[in-house]
């Protein structure tokens, strides 16, 4: 009977320095995009939950900001204080680092890791190790940095050992009644996966041409039966960046646009009217009233 069924949900906080492939391995895990990737650095900037149902099991796994090591301005302080605020009440800590990398910056992370908690190491991106032999002995390694629960090598981008790692992380979520429904997979909202779509795509076109501030923000955002009508803005800096997003002709926008359009059209199984404005708002990243409106405060 469904009523003899013991239920365990748990959250699991996956932390990292910036670019170790956090998302990647969120987005994986759930078999679904909901946080957003691309090559530059510290490109998720909110706590993103992921919610995977398997079973009797409910992991609800939480996306972290890679911790910021310099804070230049308001918005990366907000970031820390996400990251070490999701640190508090989880049941697990995935400790993400790239094969072969142990730096600085990982140590930074690995000493705001609560002793209470268990922690899994994570060692991601072994698919691009070209002498596998090297991994046995950095796990060694690493195993003498802290007392880890457990050491999974992954390739998250091709979902290599990820079932796994859930294995791993199984023993350690507690007995609780589920939190979300079976079919849901995020706690974020589909005005937030908007932004961050349009946010990815800039971010995916224009490389180091924008700086990773660059931000968006949703004017308008509604539904009907038949289409989602979205109204956003592109938030900059400085007025030069302006002319480089809109491009010749309109044409760079035009396809941050289009191809942001087509990833919510599959997210969101429904068509999508989207129109992109670009707008410089100067100092916006230290300024407290911005920050607000875009959710960091």
């Amino acid at each position: 009977m469904l009523s003899d069924i013991r239920c365990h949900t748990g959250y699991i906080a996956i932390v990292g320095r910036p670019n170790v492939g956090k998302s990647t391995l969120l987005n994986n895990l759930i078999q679904q995009k909901i946080s957003i990737t691309s090559r530059k650095a510290q490109t998720t900037r909110y706590r993103i939950n992921g919610i995977l149902t398997d079973q009797n099991t409910q992991f609800v796994f939480v996306d972290t900001p890679g911790f910021q090591t310099r804070h230049k301005n308001r918005m990366n302080a907000a970031m820390n204080r996400v990251v070490s605020q999701s640190l508090q009440d989880v049941d697990v800590v995935l400790f993400v680092i790239e094969a072969l990398c142990f730096d600085e910056q990982d140590q930074l992370v690995l000493n705001l890791l609560p002793k209470t908690v268990p922690t899994i190491l994570v060692v991601n991106k072994t698919d691009r190790l070209t002498d596998k032999n090297q991994l046995l002995p950095f796990l060694d390694t690493m195993a003498k940095k802290s007392d880890f629960s457990a050491m999974v090598p992954v390739s998250a981008e091709n979902r290599t050992q990820l079932s796994t790692l859930l294995d791993v992380i199984r023993p350690h979520i507690p007995e609780n009644p589920f939190l979300y429904g079976a079919d849901e997979i995020t706690d974020k909202s589909e005005r937030f996966i908007a932004a961050e779509s349009i946010r990815e795509k800039l971010f995916r076109l224009m490389g180091d041409e924008i700086p990773y501030s660059t931000s968006v923000v949703i004017d308008q955002f509604s539904e009907t039966e038949k289409l989602y009508k979205i109204y956003a803005t592109i938030l900059i800096d400085k007025s030069g960046q302006k002319a480089i997003i809109i491009g010749k002709n309109g044409e760079k926008l035009k396809l941050i646009a289009s191809q942001a359009r087509k990833e919510m059209e599959k997210s969101f199984g429904k068509k999508v009217f989207l129109q992109v404005w670009v707008k410089v708002r100067s100092g916006w990243a230290d300024n407290a009233s911005v920050l607000k409106q875009l959710g960091y405060e």
